[in-house]
């Protein structure tokens, strides 16, 4: 039982702190579980801890999304950028192709390069407003951007932060925009895991109810802390830790 309880403790701060920062989550699950097997992980709590994370993000943004009522065009916005992940995702998923990707040396190889591609984003100017600026057609392109994360490695976080930044939304703006677009990314996910969940009898323990809640507490203070950070400094910082991150990927393949 305690065992049960470090891993899904594990597992939720792996998952709620870097689904929300422009690094790659597959990454640090790859390096883990080379590590360590978990015993719990299993196809019901990943959704688990995906739920948690989409708790956390329609929490945090909960005055906004309130007031997408009255601004029937953000709605409208993000559900256009959303298109093309659902999209290629479905196609994806339909085909099963998702396993032809999880493979360490593309892991390794992604996050090393679209690291370097963030930090080139990152120089761009800061003046675009999603209110002012936020349209089809960039929105449309953020969308395209990320599709990329259907490959592990890229990090959904990072490559809609980094179209942002190429289209010169500032900072926060492009970050704004990635996490209300991770929104539908999180409830699709969820949807098409349910739907395998139900199919398969997945059994419903109180596991799940720690994997949803801990993932919730840690989306929520990344978001939190992500927001305030970016306010105040660039994203090399991230970068240097993507590298970081990519040199172990290949001291664990090449020894």
């Amino acid at each position: 039982m305690i065992s049960n309880f470090i891993e899904i403790f594990i597992l939720s701060a792996l998952q709620g702190i870097s689904e929300f920062l422009p690094i790659s989550s597959s990454a640090h699950l790859i390096i883990v579980s080379t590590l360590y097997e978990f015993r719990s992980s299993s196809l019901l709590i990943d959704i688990s801890l995906h739920l948690g994370s989409l708790l956390a993000i329609i929490f945090y943004f909960r005055k906004d999304l309130l007031n997408l009522q009255n601004d029937k065009n953000l709605l409208i916005l993000i559900i256009f950028g959303s298109i093309p992940l659902i999209f290629f995702g479905y196609i994806i998923y339909f085909f099963s192709l998702i396993h032809l990707l999880r493979d360490i040396k593309v892991i390794a190889w992604t996050t090393l390069i679209f690291g370097l591609i963030l930090y080139i984003a990152d120089k761009n100017s800061n003046d675009k407003k999603i209110s002012s600026d936020l349209n089809m057609k960039t929105v449309f392109y953020i969308g395209l951007f990320q599709t990329l994360a259907i490959i592990p490695g890229v990090s959904r976080a990072g490559i809609t932060i980094t179209a942002g930044r190429f289209l010169k939304f500032s900072r926060f703006e492009s970050s704004k925009i990635s996490f209300l677009l991770s929104i539908p990314a999180l409830a699709g996910a969820s949807i098409l895991g349910l739907k395998n969940v139900f199919e398969q009898n997945y059994e419903f323990t109180y596991l799940i109810f720690l994997a949803v809640l801990f993932s919730f507490i840690f989306s929520y203070f990344t978001i939190r802390f992500f927001i305030n950070y970016i306010n105040k400094f660039s994203l090399t910082v991230f970068v240097i830790y993507r590298i970081v991150v990519a040199i172990i990927l290949f001291l664990i393949i090449y020894t």
